[in-house]
């Protein structure tokens, strides 16, 4: 397992640079603060610093699955990391019809998402002014 982890490491170097590492950390911590922020305060309470220069959506998008992170809480990552790229993405929350059980999906507006379809939006949450560049 762990040789495996370092492993993986050393690809992500030689293929991103160390710059692509500090974007994975960057990105696997921002996850975890994130669940920790919404669970103690809801979309209010997200505060999250910017992430390291360097590396693009891919990566990110990458680390984000790894890190076992929901819908929700890799939305509102991305959103922060497009940001900081002074691209102002917007978080959108949808639920589906209470009929058939249940059910609720969050993604940034723009993305072609297959799951965001049959739902209805309930929540569109901008990206917050301070992040911005």
């Amino acid at each position: 397992m762990l040789t495996a982890r370092l492993g993986a490491m050393a690809r992500l170097i030689r293929t991103h640079g160390p710059r692509g590492l500090a974007l994975v950390a960057w990105t696997m911590l921002a996850c975890r603060r994130v669940r920790r922020q919404l669970a103690r305060g809801g979309l209010g309470a997200v505060r999250l610093a910017a992430p390291p220069p360097g590396g693009t959506e891919t990566l990110v998008r990458r680390a984000l699955r790894r890190s076992g992170g929901n819908c929700l809480e890799s939305a509102l990552v991305r959103q922060r990391w497009f940001a900081e790229q002074g691209v102002p993405r917007t978080v959108v929350i949808g639920v589906g019809v209470p009929a058939a059980g249940f059910h609720a999906h969050a993604w940034l507006d723009g993305d072609p998402d297959p799951h965001r379809h049959g739902l209805a939006e309930i929540l569109r949450h901008p990206a917050p002014p301070t992040w911005l560049s």
